[in-house]
């Protein structure tokens, strides 16, 4: 749970998360809180799209009261273990000599990215070009920016891995992802820095050879 959320609104989201949808009447056993509190941090946790309303029910006579639920967003807060499986799964696939299943999935999983990806830039040039592709790989969570490098050129920095326990298993989603970055640039890379090398960023310049795939 989010260390700085109070406990009031920690507790709502436990409850939503253990009890489905429910109302503030169904919510409210157990808190020494008025209704209009409990409303009010439903509200604000509504605000940080953590809670939604789901519809109303109704429980006897009088209006209908609202029904409240967690957000897909709400249940990140959670314990996860996709990225632990999801590197086991790979170091499976490495370990019993089917890397190929793991290169052929990267593929197809670029392929869907490739023809959107490619509408977004192809009008685009040069810097500007670039700017949009740093923009795509940060929608996937790399952090990615154009900065200028040491050459006087620009250089594309990804200041962030989302697939950091992936790559520590294989380099195949690596060099999927730069495959599609040198297509969507359409100019060849050479890699000056590399995060799984200990460095803090991995950066690519336009200039030069193509890095050597990894």
């Amino acid at each position: 749970m989010a260390p700085d959320m109070n406990e009031t609104r920690q507790r709502l989201l436990l409850r939503l998360k253990r009890g489905g949808e429910m109302t503030l009447a169904e919510l409210s056993p157990g808190f020494e809180l008025s209704v209009e509190t409990l409303r009010s941090h439903l509200r604000s946790l509504e605000a940080q799209g953590l809670v939604l309303r789901a519809g109303h029910r109704r429980h006897g006579p009088g209006r209908p009261e609202v029904v409240y639920g967690l957000s897909d967003e709400a249940d990140g807060l959670f314990p996860q273990r996709e990225g632990e499986v999801l590197r086991e799964l790979a170091a499976f696939l490495v370990r019993t000599g089917r890397t190929d299943a793991l290169e052929a999935f990267f593929q197809e999983r670029m392929a869907r990215r490739r023809e959107v990806a490619l509408e977004r830039v192809e009008q685009l040039e040069g810097r500007a070009r670039m700017e949009a592709v740093a923009d795509l790989l940060s929608e996937e969570g790399f952090m990615a920016e154009v900065v200028e490098g040491e050459d006087g050129g620009p250089e594309l920095r990804l200041s962030h891995c989302p697939i950091r326990d992936l790559v520590g298993v294989s380099h195949v989603p690596c060099r999927a992802e730069i495959g599609l970055v040198r297509e969507l640039l359409g100019e060849p890379l050479a890699r000056r820095s590399y995060i799984p090398d200990g460095q803090p960023a991995c950066a690519y310049g336009v200039r030069g050879e193509p890095a050597a795939g990894r």
